[in-house]
């Protein structure tokens, strides 16, 4: 009797465990420490509770596909737009308002207005001022594959930007090409995640990397930081400039709570907070970026569908780990 109580009790807290009793539920690709300050700013400020599950955005998208109708999230939260695109593609987002869809240059969002993007992310090298003379630097991704910079560019091939890239690439360039620049590219060293990069370059153990802009402007105020940021001037892939975003989920019991909190992403305040705390571009015109970084349409980026990144986005992964990366 008393181990059948037991029982009870374990599998009653299980399934107590199990409910979301929280008026959203977001799945978010976005890092917990980069965007949990500005959640907790519209917790504060509407007082709903708000439920945030974290994990990388390719994860995140291949659940929300697998969860489909039944999922329990309200808002899917991407640091990319392929994995937004993925989500999109098996029509589990609903259609955003114009009015939503307004605030943001409209190259910055889903061509079909079911995601919308919140702060830009430019792709650049990064590297160590005092082991490089950025004048030697190549102007695209493409002169990385000169044998002089063989094993001293990083590479961070499992991240879900590192992996848009690639999409953005097979779109740019081709498969083929694509495929024999990543294996060009295969004797580089090879690291988890952007900021482990810039990491490293600031620590002396690899003088390059491909990054995310912003993440060496995190890193700016540790002590003996060098990594500076390199903007390729001939524009490609690795110019590509990719928003961050987010979209309703149809498996939603409550579109227009979902819809306040994108209206929130998109204020005057949380732009702020993307350009002074994140350091990331805001895309809602009048709100400035860091005085460090250029204007956006000063960054040749290649002319591209982000929607349709996702459309290229299995063939980038199996790319990736065909060539063992």
């Amino acid at each position: 009797m008393r181990r059948f109580i037991i029982l009870i009790l374990v599998l009653a807290t299980l399934a107590a465990g199990c409910g979301n009793d929280a008026d959203l539920t977001v799945y978010s690709g976005r890092n917990q420490e980069l965007v949990q300050p500005l959640i907790d700013q519209f917790i504060a400020e509407t007082g709903l509770d708000v439920e945030v599950r974290y994990a990388g955005s390719a994860e995140l998208a291949a659940t929300l596909v697998e969860e489909g109708d039944s999922s329990p999230a309200d808002l899917f939260f991407a640091q990319d737009p392929a994995s937004l695109g993925r989500v999109a593609l098996t029509g589990l987002l609903l259609p955003l308002p114009s009015g939503v869809l307004s605030l943001v240059p409209e190259e910055f969002s889903d061509a079909d207005g079911r995601w919308v993007g919140v702060s830009g992310r430019a792709r650049t090298l990064v590297y160590d001022p005092i082991a490089v003379d950025p004048v030697e630097l190549p102007v695209s991704v493409d002169g990385l594959t000169d044998p002089q910079w063989q094993g001293r560019v990083a590479i961070a091939p499992t991240n879900s930007s590192f992996l848009a890239f690639v999409a953005a690439m097979i779109q740019i360039e081709g498969e083929a090409a694509t495929r024999t620049w990543l294996e060009q590219m295969s004797a580089s060293p090879t690291y988890s995640k952007n900021s482990t990069i810039v990491a490293a370059v600031n620590g002396g153990e690899v003088e390059m990397g491909l990054v995310n802009h912003y993440y060496p402007l995190q890193a700016a105020e540790e002590p003996d930081a060098t990594a500076a940021n390199f903007f390729f001037p001939g524009g490609g892939p690795g110019a590509l400039v990719m928003p961050a975003g987010v979209g309703v989920l149809a498996s939603t019991d409550d579109e227009d709570t979902a819809i306040r909190f994108i209206e929130f992403l998109l204020s005057a305040d949380a732009q702020g907070y993307f350009a002074t705390e994140t350091y990331e571009f805001p895309l809602v015109p009048g709100v400035a970026a860091d005085p460090r970084l250029p204007a956006l349409d000063e960054i040749t980026a290649p002319d591209l569908d982000l929607s349709r990144l996702a459309e290229t986005l299995d063939l980038a992964t199996e790319l990736v780990t065909e060539l063992g990366l």
